[in-house]
């Protein structure tokens, strides 16, 4: 198989993890045969020094032309004094609506071996396997007007939280569609009890819910949900609520696995141009230094080569490889505790190892077949 991969490294750590994600996938390309052409763009505060556009059109012409995006984070303390327009995270925004990348799946694993650094007690904590599916492209952080104003003389802000009806049954669909090849259960989360908003988001969760008899629905108010994360988090299975509910719950989330450098996600779009990235933002204080946990943006990758490839023994290599470095006791820092860590070249390194290695037995096992 041949594909051609658009690189968006950005600012802080994205280029380190991001360099280690395509070493990974070289990795998987020479154990089953595929070639992997990786295109790289400019994005974030990066995309800013260079081109004074946090996404240059150059950039959004490089994703179109590719078969999937990699990016690794945006963002850093260098830009926040910048006009709005001028922050990095516009770019985020902005190839999200351009790209028409509507849908974020952030699924949340329990690691066994990172019982320790979960803050929550094993009998709470194990076995948790569940899929938030967060509505990515309107809510607040796309409605207009957004702006600081005056009213009666005083100085005010306002930000608009907007939805169409076809945007809300569209992720709704897409929640209901991935529940019913998981456990067949949808959580939708919003905050019916005060935003009309909300109260749109449950009609249309209902409506949707008719078409999938197999799948159960059950409403949550978004603050019940942040506590039952926590208190609960096994009773889950797919998650779905708008863009800045989403945003907020899939960090909180990621404490159960122990650190943000564990989750990937995938952001999708109905022409089959999919971004796939870590969540956790750019930690410019470890910026440079080797240190960055590359197994979210890993992971992402795994997820790139299912979704958007449809490969899927070489997606699950790449996670039972991840599995079993971690099962090893490798940690990078944020993992590490009070062990020795690995620094971020040396996990990629163990992994892209544990990818070849198994490649040999395998060989070595058809020399004798």
């Amino acid at each position: 198989m041949k594909k051609n991969i658009a690189v968006l490294p950005g600012d802080g750590i994205g280029p380190e993890v991001a360099k280690g994600a395509v070493e990974i996938l070289g990795a998987i390309g020479e154990r089953y045969g595929h070639k992997f052409t990786f295109r790289y763009g400019q994005i974030g505060g990066s995309a800013i020094d260079r081109h004074g556009n946090p996404l240059p059109d150059e950039t959004l012409a490089l994703c179109r032309q590719s078969d999937a995006i990699l990016l690794g984070a945006v963002g850093g303390p260098k830009w926040d004094q910048n006009p709005p327009e001028y922050r990095p995270e516009q770019g985020l925004l902005k190839i999200r609506k351009e790209l028409n990348l509507y849908a974020n799946m952030r699924p949340i694993n329990y690691y066994a071996s990172l019982l320790e650094s979960s803050p929550l007690k094993k009998e709470i904590i194990e076995e948790t396997d569940f899929l938030i599916v967060r509505e990515l492209t309107g809510g607040l952080y796309f409605g207009k007007p957004s702006e600081r104003t005056y009213r009666d003389g005083m100085e005010a802000a306002v930000d608009t939280l907007y939805y169409e009806r076809e945007e809300v049954k569209r992720i709704m669909k897409l929640a209901f569609e991935l529940a019913s090849t998981r456990n067949q259960k949808v959580t939708s989360v919003d905050k019916a009890n005060v935003l009309e908003s909300s109260r749109m988001w449950r009609e249309v969760a209902e409506e949707v819910a008719k078409d999938y008899p197999e799948v159960t629905l059950e409403h949550m108010l978004v603050d019940n949900a942040a506590m039952q994360l926590i208190k609960n988090p096994r009773q889950f299975d797919t998650i779905v609520t708008e863009n800045m509910f989403g945003d907020i719950l899939s960090d909180e989330a990621s404490v159960l696995t122990g650190s943000l450098g564990m989750l990937p996600s995938a952001s999708l779009s109905e022409s089959g141009l999919h971004l796939y990235e870590p969540i956790h933002g750019s930690a410019p204080d470890i910026a440079g230094r080797n240190k960055a946990n590359p197994i979210a943006m890993i992971l992402s990758s795994a997820s790139m080569l299912r979704h958007s490839f449809g490969l899927e023994e070489e997606a699950d290599t790449v996670e039972q490889a991840v599995r079993s470095i971690l099962d090893s006791g490798r940690r990078t820092a944020d993992l590490a505790g009070s062990g020795i860590p690995y620094s971020t070249s040396e996990m990629v390194e163990a992994i892209k190892e544990e990818i070849l290695q198994k490649d040999a037995i395998v060989h070595i096992m058809d020399a004798y077949a």
